[in-house]
């Protein structure tokens, strides 16, 4: 045993047939030693405690710690806190340092904030959201400052700090607020599921969990493998698209990749140093909304099931996330979706959110199929719902339990439903008077085995990573693993590997270096985003010019120009419903458009499948027009094409969800699809250092007539586009440079695979 390097006033200990321990000094914890064993005293007692005795098993640990812990330190460690920026002036709320503003208050940038040291100790929450971060390095003492911190607390218990996706292109992650840092740049999920290989996506969650680590983050809030049968839904482009085949086999890799720890970084299990939790979502499928609205708000709570494909949806889970072919076994955690799944209940006839469900949570995800691990609310769903029906803040998503209930007793109802964790709670007070709720009715045995019981399962995620032996990251390591070449380097590849072409006339591509090419320049109005906050107006290059003159000579001049290339996204639509329909005497119901032109929702249904007296009953929009924000894409590829005349003009589509190509597919000489990719792996395809291999992993639909005829919950369902080559646009379609892909992945995933055995 010896002492090793002293980082600021984090100490290590090493072992020589064990792990190397981690303490602050001023923490007050010490070091036992027994059997010539170092141990760290985590509650200061003088003894080794089997909590603290990591010879023994997560779950003996685990079951020791719950034992000991005050239900107010339960209730802590059930909280989930809320978007934590580091440092706290990038994030949404405000946030002081000794009562003042960040820029006011001379504090560093991974210094606790105010509202961050109260939440530790005084509600004693341990798991903790991450969202932008200044820097690598700064992410890396901030999480040693924090570790130490709760160090010092009674009990010792470490963080478990965690994140939302942020390996997108632009950190976007999930709702553009999961990234930040210098950090490897990967496919969004919809990208990694266009290479068909599980392989790629296992490869990325390994990648990711060394960078995971190395900022201090132990669990990561993904993946997303709900099925996205319905084309309009805002966060269609977050999942592995439509099959839920695709989705299981994409959702195996990427947990895997993510939890399994091999070699010297292994504990027990699979588990261990290289090991992040993943947070699977969102249990059972929140790809079905009605209409494609979303149930972060009010008009989007049902998901509905018009086909009675409802089974179909649990695939991703039950066959994916929950039967790993790694040591792990299963996703660590599952996190339900907002939704009320609209007439599923078969044992009580609830409609609540899923959450709430008994029927969901217990029946089926615990009873059923047997999953034992944490499940987590989505975020902020025991508060009271907004006044404004389209405002995401200030108020929750309660759908189901709008009326009737206090914050108190939804939390006792989750808890009765089988719900371990809330997502988004800061305060503590809630669920200790659900406790006294829960004692009221059942007696104090009864709800301190329940408490202890979800203890248990929360804690085992903190044990198994090795965090209550060492919590404390390297920063240089850190700094030199975060987004080091090798990584970016994979991400890359990948990113090549996720490139849809969807049409190539003539064979125009790839293109020719040094060539002229004009590339017009992109308007957007000014709007709001999903949040409700303004978006400003905008009229420049979608694309760097810097970039694209490494490849060929610009010019603004059409005539001049050999070829065009335009880039355009696929359509942004209303999110389903208008506060301006609203105030007119209208529903506020409107149609979702995935076309570019004005759409009038003439098939659309004339009776909703769900609805609330208490809001409109029959949501129909039928009837009602809708023009998409960025029509002027549309416009700007007819127009080029004018202008170019005879010359060939190559659409650069990024799609966050399918688009009716129709409307500019005959304008173009070649289509290239991208779900969010660098600027250089796009040239560099177009220009023939790499070949296409995506494929689609969903269907492209003929027309808003199909749309609206699909059921929002069966995959696969639409007439798909049919372009002037005579290619149709379905699931697994893409081209290579010689022409339709046809290989294993059409073989395994196609819906044609029978017809190409055959053949």
């Amino acid at each position: 045993m010896q002492n090793n390097q002293k980082d600021e006033t984090i100490r290590y200990v090493k072992n020589d047939r064990g792990p190397t321990l981690g303490y602050s000094e001023a923490s007050g914890v010490r070091i036992l030693y027994q059997d010539g064993l170092a141990f760290k005293d985590l509650n200061k007692n003088g003894t080794l405690d089997k909590y603290e005795d990591w010879r023994l098993s997560p779950e003996e640990r685990a079951r020791d710690l719950a034992s000991q812990m005050s239900i107010e330190q339960i209730a802590g460690l059930m909280l989930y806190s809320s978007h934590q920026a580091i440092p706290g002036n990038l994030g949404w709320k405000p946030a002081t340092y000794a009562g003042k503003p960040f820029k006011d208050s001379g504090a560093q940038s991974h210094e606790l904030t105010d509202e961050q040291r109260v939440f530790l100790s005084q509600d004693h929450i341990r798991h903790v959201l991450v969202t932008k971060v200044e820097s690598p390095e700064t992410a890396a003492k901030w999480n040693n400052r924090l570790q130490a911190y709760v160090e010092g607390l009674p009990l010792g218990i470490p963080a478990n700090n965690s994140s939302d996706p942020r390996h997108g292109l632009d950190a976007s992650a999930e709702f553009k607020v999961g990234g930040g840092s210098k950090i490897s740049i990967w496919p969004e999920s919809m990208g990694l599921a266009a290479t068909f290989d599980p392989e790629i996506v296992r490869k990325f969650g390994e990648i990711a969990s060394q960078e995971y680590r190395a900022l201090g983050l132990a669990t990561a809030l993904s993946p997303q493998v709900d099925i996205a049968t319905d084309p309009r839904w805002f966060r269609f482009g977050m999942t592995f698209g439509e099959d839920p085949q695709l989705s299981a086999d994409m959702g195996r890799a990427y947990i895997d990749g993510f939890q399994t720890s091999e070699g010297e970084a292994e504990i027990a299990d699979g588990w261990g140093y290289a090991s992040v939790n993943a947070m699977v979502k969102h249990w059972p499928g929140g790809g079905s909304g009605e209409a494609g609205r979303d149930a972060h708000f009010g008009y989007g709570k049902y998901a509905v099931y018009p086909g009675n494909n409802f089974e179909q949806h649990l695939i991703p889970f039950t066959e994916g996330a929950f039967q790993l072919s790694g040591k792990t076994r299963q996703a660590s955690a599952v996190m339900p979706y907002y939704t009320i799944s609209y007439g599923q209940d078969a044992k009580h006839g609830d409609n609540v959110g899923n959450s709430y469900n008994a029927y969901i949570i217990n029946d089926l995800l615990r009873e059923k199929f047997g999953y034992n691990g944490v499940v987590c609310t989505d975020w902020g769903i025991t508060n009271d719902e907004p006044l404004d029906i389209t405002l995401l803040f200030p108020g929750g998503r309660c759908w189901g339990v709008e009326e009737g209930y206090t914050v108190a007793q939804r939390h006792y109802r989750l808890l009765m439903a089988g719900v371990d964790q809330f997502g988004g709670n800061d305060q503590a007070g809630p669920i200790i008077e659900a406790y006294h709720i829960g004692v009221k009715e059942h007696g104090e045995a009864f709800m301190r085995k329940r408490f202890e019981q979800s203890a248990v399962r929360l804690l085992i995620n903190i044990f198994r990573l090795g965090l209550f032996e060492n919590p404390y990251v390297q920063v240089d390591e850190t700094i030199a693993k975060v987004g080091c070449d090798e990584y970016m380097q994979a991400g890359y590849e990948a990113q090549l590997k996720s490139l849809v072409l969807l049409k190539n006339d003539n064979q125009v591509l790839p293109l020719q270096k040094h060539r002229k090419v004009y590339i017009p320049k992109r308007s957007l109005p000014a709007g709001t985003n999903w949040l409700g906050l303004p978006t400003p107006a905008v009229e420049d290059y979608p694309v760097s010019l810097e970039i694209v003159k490494q490849y060929f000579e610009w010019t603004d001049q059409p005539e001049e120009a050999d070829f065009a290339l335009v880039f355009i996204e696929s359509p942004r639509s209303t999110m389903g419903y208008s506060k301006k329909d609203a105030e007119a005497g209208g529903s506020g119901y409107v149609p979702i458009s995935l076309q570019y032109g004005p759409y009038t929702a003439e098939y659309a249904r004339e009776t909703s499948i769900a609805g609330d007296p208490r809001d409109v009953l029959n949501r129909t929009y039928r009837g009602k027009t809708v023009t998409v924000s960025n029509a002027g894409d549309l416009d700007m590829v007819l127009q080029t094409k004018r202008m170019m005349k005879e010359k060939p003009v190559i659409v650069v589509l990024l799609l966050s969800n399918p688009a009716i190509v129709g409307e500019f597919e005959q304008e173009a000489s070649a289509i290239l699809a991208h779900f969010g990719a660098q600027e250089k792996a796009i040239l560099e395809l177009l220009t023939g250092a790499a070949e296409p291999s995506g494929l689609l992993p969903f269907q492209m639909p003929a027309h808003m007539q199909t749309v609206e005829e699909q059921l929002e919950d069966v995959p696969h369902d639409m007439e798909v586009y049919v372009d002037t080559a005579g290619n149709a646009y379905d699931f697994t379609f893409g081209l290579s440079w010689d022409g339709v892909i046809q290989d294993r992945r059409t073989v395994q995933y196609g819906r044609e695979k029978e017809q190409l055995k055959e053949k």
